[in-house]
């Protein structure tokens, strides 16, 4: 397999970028011309002794924005962990350095529309979650890599990933089309890695956790749900649980996703908006890519929907159902499970109903395994699919209770359990499993819904805790700011950083500049004027109590009609997306 560089320095010239490999044996050399932004490999001897000279991590790619080129960089990183003998690294900082040495040949519109840009960049590079391996592919499971090609392993990491999960993808379409400059660069994942060195029994294991989100799709929480023509779904995570174990080792995959027809959910500060599912759509050509992909992928599909059966998700589930049975595939198996109506008065331990019930299955699908020879001895021959509203909080419980199944059994055939013992008795191991699984869960859930995750209490102890369902509260209530009055940014970012949006050089008219609606202004402004007043008149009391109560009833009742003009009209005061029309997001 050819493997990127590890370690860089950049050389910056008024001319050009160096960036030179630093492994050793090598005398490679990116040169970056600042003007024509040509790429082209050099050696050693062409940088210039004047250039300005600094480590890097790594190369994210380029970006054009209004003011021009920019090079992302990987300035900061830091280790996960030894993946099968390969370094797993997370990247903590970055830097955005401009082609172009001057801003003078902007206007001040499009300054600040560069300015704007810049910031969307940032804000996704500075999500936590982004990981990369300099001579490993993290893109892959160890099943999907086993089952490759010798064409396949002589590829370098940028031609053989899974594209599905490389963030970087779009940062690197002008180095990828020149296999020369392939070492210098690799795919970067975004999702959650843990990687723990654990010990029952005396024996000593390792066990990690990968969670891969796909870059198909991707945004925010209420901006993107469903699924797309492609058949694509919102909010896709691949979670993979590896165990290794003198040699040999085991794999066990589950992937969540939105509900794959066609249906939105727009935020309209209501706290829950109602979601709409499309009429004029064909759901089922969507319906069935997504599950054709899946088989292919994935093999045999059992899909675990548990989502209300009630209220606003009701007729979310009956359209799955249906969709599902219409689909006629043998592979894709539906099982609904209405998680907050079994588990609710802190019923947590119902959640077992659900698990006893696909254990049949779970045990037809196994697990991947590889002895210590590398010889492949199982086949995991299908997956289980979990969604809930937003593929979070109630899907990650579920997930960490399957994969903890799917542990005991690997953990018993591999000899670290003796026989009648289980994960469960293993206080310091279940302590290690019970805090990664919560924070992939908190992971996922910042990355998508901008918060921790909710009932993490009940994945780090088992049990449901009075101070969870306050914490589970607080995180609501950020939520519910997010998603209405900061969430537009951040989709904006992620189409930006993923190249649904591409910015023109020194473009005259941007998205950006779209003026809001008077009302956008005056209704918040007279609302909060009446309310003042209201508590004014009640402090500040009349020569009479009749007097009093006028003037309250009439700026009290000033604020709840604005106000309720104001929800009336939601969708105009919540902060929406510029960047990609409407039509391509529902």
């Amino acid at each position: 397999m050819a493997t990127a560089y590890e370690t860089y320095s950049l050389h910056t010239t008024p001319e050009k970028f160096y960036i030179e490999a630093c492994d050793d044996g090598t005398n490679d050399v990116l040169a970056i011309d600042r003007v024509s932004t040509e790429m082209t490999l050099s050696g050693k001897k062409d940088i210039p002794p004047a250039a300005v000279t600094r480590p890097i991590c790594g190369i994210m790619g380029t970006i054009r924005l209004v003011a021009g080129v920019y090079l992302v960089v990987i300035t900061k990183k830091k280790k996960v962990g030894i993946l099968f003998g390969h370094n797993v690294w997370k990247a903590i900082d970055f830097d955005i350095i401009s082609y172009k040495k001057t801003m003078l040949h902007l206007t001040d519109d499009q300054m600040q529309d560069n300015k704007t840009f810049l910031s969307m960049i940032n804000n996704v590079l500075t999500t936590d979650g982004f990981y990369f391996a300099t001579d490993y592919d993290l893109t892959h499971t160890l099943q999907r890599l086993a089952n490759t090609s010798p064409d396949f392993q002589d590829m370098s990491l940028l031609e053989r990933a899974d594209q599905r999960f490389v963030w970087n993808g779009n940062l690197l379409r002008d180095l990828i089309a020149q296999p020369e400059l392939h070492k210098f660069a690799f795919p970067v994942i975004h999702g959650f890695i843990v990687m723990k060195s654990c010990c029952i029994n005396g024996k000593t294991f390792d066990w990690t956790l990968i969670s891969r989100r796909s870059c198909f799709r991707a945004g925010v929480r209420y901006y993107v749900r469903g699924i797309d023509s492609e058949g694509h779904a919102a909010n896709f995570v691949e979670t993979e649980q590896i165990i290794q174990y003198n040699g040999w080792k085991a794999s066990f995959v589950q992937t969540r996703g939105s509900m794959p027809f066609f249906w939105s959910q727009r935020p309209n500060l209501k706290y829950k908006p109602k979601p709409q599912i499309s009429k004029s759509t064909n759901h089922m050509d969507g319906f069935q890519r997504h599950f054709d992909s899946q088989n292919i992928l994935y093999g045999k599909q059992v899909v675990l929907n548990l989502v209300n059966q009630k209220g606003s998700e009701k007729p979310l589930e009956e359209a799955f159902a249906k969709l599902a049975a219409s689909l006629g595939n043998g592979m894709v198996k539906y099982v609904a499970f209405d998680f907050h109506k079994e588990c609710s008065r802190m019923r947590w331990d119902r959640l077992q109903i659900l698990v006893d019930s696909v254990s049949e299955m779970q045990d037809e699908y196994g697990y991947f395994l590889v002895d210590s020879d590398g010889k492949v001895l199982l086949q995991q021959d299908g997956t289980f699919r979990s969604n809930c509203m937003d593929c979070l909080d109630r899907t990650n419980v579920i997930q960490s209770l399957l994969a903890r199944r799917s542990l005991q059994s690997q953990l018993q055939r591999l000899g670290v359990l003796h026989v009648g013992q289980r994960i469960e008795e293993q206080a310091e191991f279940e302590k290690i499993y019970k805090n990664a699984w919560a924070d992939n869960a908190n992971a996922c859930a910042k990355q998508y819904a901008g918060t921790g995750a909710l009932k993490t209490d009940f994945t780090r102890t088992g049990k449901r805790t009075q101070w969870g369902l306050v914490m589970d509260g607080w995180n609501s209530l950020i939520r519910y700011y997010k998603n209405n009055f900061s969430d537009g940014f951040r989709q904006d970012s992620i189409d930006l950083f993923l190249g649904n949006y591409a910015v023109e050089e020194e473009e005259g008219s941007t998205p950006l500049r779209v003026q809001k609606d008077w009302k956008f202004l005056t209704l918040p402004i007279i609302m909060l004027v009446a309310f003042s007043m209201c508590i004014i008149c009640l402090l500040m009391a009349g020569d009479t109590w009749t007097e009093t109560l006028a003037y309250v009833l009439f700026w009290g009742t000033a604020s709840a009609c604005t106000a309720t003009v104001i929800l009336f009209n939601g969708h105009d005061f919540v902060d929406a997306p510029k960047l990609v029309q409407k039509e391509k997001m529902d």
